[in-house]
């Protein structure tokens, strides 16, 4: 596969990706509240609209450090299943820290301790491990094969 074919491969999978994150962060953040057995149209709106806000916010926050993952995974023929979830849960966590967005949730209480993990840190965790395991579906596990000369 030439440079050019790869190139398309990464997008697409980094879209593909990006919209399996969104549908996770959905997921976790209206799981407790969402009950799928009902037809509520209102419901799934709000669903694939917060899948919509999650996939466009991994895309933005993340793209830079994502162009560096890849770039490194193309470079060293990284095509580990285990690399690609650990670096997206990895970018993802490091954006949701690197934003401000870590400290903003603190409550004071007197009857338990704040958790070591806030739920949200776990979300974005996971939404990252998705995001990886989907690009290493689609493109990871054939990572810089485009630079070996075929019949060797």
């Amino acid at each position: 596969m030439s440079l050019l074919g790869r190139i398309f491969v990464i997008i697409f999978a980094v879209m593909v990706a990006s919209l399996a994150c969104g549908i996770a962060i959905a997921i976790g953040v209206l799981g407790p509240q969402w009950n799928s057995v009902s037809g509520d149209v209102g419901e799934r709106v709000v669903f694939w609209g917060t899948a919509f806000v999650g996939a466009t916010a991994t895309g933005g926050v993340g793209l830079l450090p994502l162009l560096i993952l890849i770039a490194l995974a193309e470079t060293f023929k990284i095509r580990s299943l285990l690399a690609n979830a650990a670096g997206g849960a990895a970018m993802l966590l490091i954006a949701y820290y690197g934003s401000g967005l870590a400290g903003s949730r603190y409550e004071e209480s007197i009857d338990h301790p704040p958790p070591p993990v806030s739920r949200e840190a776990e979300i974005a965790a996971a939404a990252g491990a998705v995001f990886g395991l989907v690009y290493w579906v689609i493109a990871g596990r054939r990572a810089g094969r485009w630079r070996e000369r075929p019949g060797v």
